[in-house]
């Protein structure tokens, strides 16, 4: 456990990785202004310009915390890191943070199995919140899918639209497929076996067994989820709209509130939310 982690401190202290990327950004601002959390580091790739440069500096501020590219540097005064990287980098955090005590509250989506298994191995040692989307609106959906699901799963076709911004690497998005894995959960089949990732040609007619999901990427988008229950006659559709990567933050903060009751666990936002 680092000293930060242990002590009596009031305030959470908290590590952003990514710290200069959009979200990094949203994520500095939202602890800066928390008047329960410290920033207290920030880290980023080697080749990050921002790199050596105070890391809330873009709200025209000075945090005291520059922006590094050290690891353990950057987790040195911290009790919790709050990860919307990438797969292989949140790998490498997951692993400094196990042997330094210090939470996770881990946003990237994209994980094969082998990486979530080893996130839940971890999660025996640190306390973790991992979740595809931290948006407080976007996870009562989930449970609201969840009930719909139930009582529509017979005559109805289940479709699953996202669109985001140019920049998003993985597709469909985490959030897409967390919403398929409740859908598919509350109808009784394995979204491995039912999901249909895209359609092109002479397909034949609709196996209603499936799953469809389409993806859109264009602009600034910052994420638009739909899921379409098409039956005869009438169109059920539940659709969460994102203006801002705020809502992530203030989830992410959420998060960590949570952690602070928690000395190791695998956790999810509807634990943080008491949706379970």
């Amino acid at each position: 456990m680092t000293a930060a982690a242990s002590s009596s401190d009031a305030f959470h202290r908290i590590a952003i990785a990514g710290a200069s990327g959009r979200m990094g950004r949203m994520l500095v601002e939202a602890v800066t202004n928390a008047p329960d959390a410290r920033l207290a580091g920030a880290l980023d790739v080697p080749t990050s310009p921002a790199v050596g440069a105070d890391a809330a500096a873009f709200l025209g501020i000075s945090s005291g915390v520059a922006i590094t590219a050290d690891l353990r540097q950057g987790l040195a005064q911290a009790g919790y890191l709050i990860d919307f990287t990438r797969p292989e980098g949140t790998m490498a955090h997951l692993k400094a943070c196990r042997e330094l005590g210090v939470k996770m509250v881990i946003g990237t989506t994209g994980f094969t199995d082998e990486q979530k298994a080893e996130i839940q191995d971890a999660a025996r040692d640190i306390a973790i919140v991992m979740a595809p989307n931290m948006a407080v609106g976007v996870n009562v959906v989930f449970k609201l899918l969840a009930q719909a699901a139930k009582a529509l799963k017979e005559g109805y076709d289940i479709e699953i639209i996202e669109a985001h911004h140019r920049h998003k690497v993985d597709a469909p998005s985490g959030t897409a497929l967390k919403m398929g894995e409740v859908v598919a959960e509350a109808v009784g089949r394995d979204l491995k076996e039912c999901a249909v990732y895209g359609r092109e040609g002479v397909t034949g007619e609709r196996d209603p067994s499936t799953i469809g999901f389409a993806t859109i990427r264009g602009g600034d988008v910052v994420g638009d989820h739909t899921v379409l229950f098409a039956g005869i006659g009438e169109r059920i559709e539940i659709t969460h709209k994102s203006s801002s990567r705020a809502t992530y933050a203030q989830g992410s903060l959420r998060a960590v509130r949570f952690l602070a009751h928690q000395p190791h666990g695998l956790f999810g936002m509807d634990d943080v939310l008491g949706l379970k």
